[in-house]
């Protein structure tokens, strides 16, 4: 592929992330232009299928967070289409996007992860299905949507569940929650990146808000470790990405925790954020690769059969 080629960014759709997913195609959009390639903005709808078939793109910069975009669904349309797609297959982002069968995957793999298991909403919101602290997790949704922490001595279980509003299913994964630093690589290809230190400002979980909100949280560029334990958290990035199959760019999600030396990987991300200051550009700004050569990289990365 060259500059001149006609790149359709695929951005918003209808998932909880949708603010996010519009962020991140707007950046690439323009990065990609100032790159040279011709880029169609696409806000996903449900008619994607048809507007594409008629679009003729010579690829799909797939920007979308969340279920449809980041779970294998757009991935299926443009496999079907025989359109090139950048970021992960079908399968891998199936894999990723169901956070028990991602684990079974990892674990099976040598990748450390924390006790958990899966549940019904009800019958966690009855009573602790695992001794405090754990963390209630949506089993299928990103940007930490839904995320609970029941807290060490918590006498009553997280009636958050009960919730008239929740949107997230019935089906929670309950697991261990890990006490320590927040830890996260990304994986480029074959190549894992820096790793980063997440650190949020005033708050001890790293949130919707410490994620998104301008100084929601500090972003330590090298993350301060021992060397071996920094080679470690890039070891285990890539064998998580190798694992589920994925492909271009992911990010691998970790906590560490100094007192007692242990790294557990919480998930991984095939649809991770890619605004100019979203945490892949920082790492791949940091091996050399500025925002616009990442974004075309993913393009010329762009295939089929995934």
């Amino acid at each position: 592929m060259s500059a001149g080629t006609h790149v359709a960014v695929l951005m918003g759709g209808w998932s909880a992330e949708r603010p996010v997913s519009l962020s991140s195609g707007k950046a690439c959009a323009d990065a990609l232009e100032r790159a040279g390639y011709r880029v169609t903005r696409i806000d996903v709808d449900r008619d994607i299928g048809s507007r594409l078939a008629e679009l003729k793109p010579d690829v799909a910069f797939n920007a979308l967070h969340g279920p449809f975009g980041e779970d294998g669904c757009v991935q299926g349309i443009l496999e079907v289409l025989s359109i090139p797609y950048t970021h992960s297959g079908v399968l891998a982002s199936a894999l990723a996007m169901n956070k028990i069968k991602a684990k079974a995957v990892l674990e099976a793999a040598g990748v450390p992860v924390t006790v958990h298991a899966l549940a019904d909403r009800a019958e966690v919101a009855k009573a602790h299905v695992m001794e405090p602290p754990y963390v209630v997790k949506p089993v299928a949704e990103g940007s930490s949507f839904g995320v609970i922490i029941v807290r060490e001595g918590a006498t009553h279980p997280p009636q958050e569940l009960y919730r008239e509003d929740w949107q997230f299913g019935e089906a929670v994964m309950v697991e261990r929650y890990i006490p320590g630093r927040e830890l996260t690589c990304a994986v480029m290809g074959d190549e894992a990146l820096g790793v980063i230190d997440i650190v949020p400002v005033g708050e001890a979980f790293y949130d919707y808000d410490a994620k998104y909100r301008p100084g929601g949280s500090k972003h330590i560029l090298p993350a301060e470790l021992k060397p071996n334990i920094y080679h470690h958290v890039q070891r285990l990035a890539l064998e998580a990405h190798q694992a589920l199959g994925c492909r271009g760019v992911s990010r691998a999600d970790f906590r560490y925790d100094d007192a007692t030396d242990t790294l557990i990987c919480l998930e991984v991300n095939t649809q991770p954020g890619m605004t100019e200051t979203s945490l892949v550009p920082e790492m791949a700004a940091y091996a050399g690769y500025g925002f616009e050569r990442l974004v075309s990289w993913l393009v010329e990365d762009a295939s089929c059969g995934r």
